[in-house]
């Protein structure tokens, strides 16, 4: 496990846009919404989506693990953007039992 002080160190390291991803990350660690990404109630069984869709965060990580690309899932759906990808994976990677369980739930279904 990394120290605070050598946290510190590698925060001060990075870019100014990666300094602001990071400032991104815990703000909505701590405020507990994720800038692009929906949870309603009713749609897509709550699951979390890409902002105004019914893209869930599972079935672009299921794709991913396929071995799509960024691309491909770009052309196959118009409506993401590289930011939603990009919020996606940062949301996936953060919520990683939540994304688990419901791959898991899709495989059972």
């Amino acid at each position: 496990m990394m120290t605070l002080d050598q946290l510190q160190t590698e925060l001060l390291a990075l870019s100014p846009q990666e300094k602001a991803q990071v400032i991104q990350l815990l703000v909505s660690s701590l405020s507990g919404t994720w800038v692009g990404i929906e949870k309603t109630p009713g749609v897509m069984g709550g699951d979390a989506c890409i902002r105004q869709t019914r893209i869930p965060i599972w079935l672009l990580v299921s794709l991913r693990q396929q071995g799509a690309t960024e691309a491909f899932l770009l052309e196959d759906y118009p409506d993401l953007t590289a930011a939603d990808l990009t919020n996606a994976w940062l949301y996936a990677s953060t919520h990683q039992s939540e994304i688990e369980a419901a791959l898991q739930r899709q495989a059972a279904a």
